[in-house]
């Protein structure tokens, strides 16, 4: 599922830690289990970390204020 169907539902603790750790090699567990509470992949198909295309949105198109 790509990243903006589910960015607006995920924690605003792991927004924070993915804006603040950009292309992070890997992700904590709890960022890992709100991105699948958020409807974002589970953390075992995650593989450590998300796509170059995810990083690009975090970066890019995400806003500060949620």
């Amino acid at each position: 599922m790509e990243i903006f169907m589910w960015w607006l539902d995920l924690h605003l603790d792991s927004k924070e830690w993915l804006r603040e750790n950009l292309r992070a090699g890997e992700l904590p567990l709890q960022v890992l289990q709100h991105i699948a509470e958020a409807g974002g992949p589970h953390p075992d198909n995650l593989s450590g970390g998300l796509t170059d295309a995810d990083w690009d949105f975090i970066e890019t198109q995400s806003e500060f204020v949620d």
